[in-house]
């Protein structure tokens, strides 16, 4: 079949619940997508901040062969090596203490919440307990994800979504103050907000949450599903301010493909929350996403993937500032390390959809902005290649 073909089969059996740009991609190789009819695509996107380590990467493949070969899925009834080993490097590299796989960053965040509420529940045997979080924020489409997501479009078709959530503004912490209560329990965000326009939380912001959760006992959950994984320079990016959270999510590039996620937690709410029975999962932590876990790792570790993004993001930044200062209808450019955002005049669309046909595969974060995450591997001559075909899409929409 060709590409037309395939696509008309899939909206025959596919449920509608993406746009889809019309290619059926079949390939990659290093930052390089090609679809069905052999076209190659640069990829900015890589799979949603997931292809970290870009794609058909040889070492990761044959960790993941040897293991098919091996075993794939035992449960949770039983122990297995690659959660060991992987649990072990993952809390080390993130400096928490306790993990617990899942299978998506959706359920990493619902595992988040049930623990948050726990911990206050075994404080003073409450069900009433509040948590906050923040406007523009998307943590995912599972109901208590949704339920903590601050756009209300997401959420209203699906209500009545689980209760007392409040939602406070990133950065501004007279309205984090303003939402909290003697039932609040927790505070979630995202370091960097993604789909909310990627918007990097402040500094100050951070340890002044920081302080005011110590202070009330109050549980800091940090969302790092796309923006960790070292993506910001550091492999989770609240390393880079020193603000340590109380529970973490990650998923995403954890697996630069597999389907894995997991949550952390630190020692205390490790004690003081979920138990034997509270929480659990079929596929989650099973020996195949795990040994995909702890060969992501290493290969971080071996090929200075974190380095690479230090390397290379100024330069990234400076060509985006650059074309900022070339184009009118370019407002702001914003973001950290290899998570960036082009803030538009008005909707993006056509841009990535131009782009598309030259060969760049782009997505958006929001109706104005431009989300640019490629693979953490990406070298200086593709971003040359990425700015070249960007300015001529810019250009021809100005004719």
């Amino acid at each position: 079949m060709n590409m037309q073909e395939y696509i008309q089969e899939a909206e025959k059996v596919l449920l509608h619940t993406y746009n889809r740009y019309q290619i059926v991609l079949d390939r990659g190789e290093g930052v390089y997508l090609y679809d069905t009819d052999g076209i190659k695509y640069l990829d900015f996107a890589s799979g949603i901040g997931v292809f970290a380590l870009g794609y058909n990467n040889k070492e990761y493949s044959s960790a993941l062969k040897a293991q098919i070969d091996r075993l794939l899925h035992t449960s949770n009834y039983y122990y297995n090596v690659p959660a060991i080993s992987a649990a072990k490097k993952l809390t080390a590299a993130s400096g928490m203490d306790r993990v617990f796989f899942t299978n998506s960053g959706a359920e990493a965040i619902e595992g988040a919440l049930k623990a948050a509420r726990k911990y206050a529940y075994l404080k003073d045997g409450g069900t009433d307990h509040e948590i906050i979080a923040m406007n523009h924020s998307f943590h995912g489409r599972t109901f208590g994800a949704l339920s903590v997501t601050g756009t209300p479009k997401y959420r209203e078709p699906f209500e009545p979504m689980i209760g007392n959530i409040r939602f406070a503004d990133l950065n501004d912490m007279d309205s984090v103050r303003a939402q909290v209560t003697d039932k609040t329990c927790a505070i979630l965000l995202e370091p960097v907000q993604g789909e909310g326009g990627i918007i990097p939380a402040e500094e100050n912001f951070l340890k002044e949450v920081k302080a005011l959760c110590e202070e009330k006992d109050i549980l800091l959950i940090l969302d790092e599903i796309q923006c960790g994984m070292g993506r910001t320079g550091y492999l989770y990016a609240w390393q880079r301010y020193g603000v340590k959270p109380d529970i973490m999510t990650t998923a995403k590039a954890l697996g630069c493909g597999v389907p894995v996620g997991a949550f952390l937690m630190t020692e205390k709410v490790a004690g003081s929350s979920l138990s034997a029975g509270d929480h659990g999962t079929t596929y989650g932590g099973n020996p195949f996403v795990c040994t995909a876990v702890e060969k992501v790792l290493d290969l971080f570790e071996e090929n200075h993937v974190v380095e690479n993004v230090r390397e290379v993001a100024p330069y990234l930044e400076s060509c985006l500032d650059a074309l900022k200062e070339k184009y009118g209808c370019i407002l702001e450019r914003r973001g950290v390390g290899l998570m960036q955002g082009l803030v538009f005049d008005g909707p993006v669309r056509e841009i990535i959809d131009r782009a598309l046909e030259e060969g760049l595969i782009l997505i958006n974060a929001g109706e104005n902005v431009i989300r640019l995450l490629p693979p953490l591997t990406v070298s200086r001559a593709n971003i040359d290649e990425m700015i070249d075909i960007l300015e001529s899409c810019l250009e021809s929409g100005e004719e």
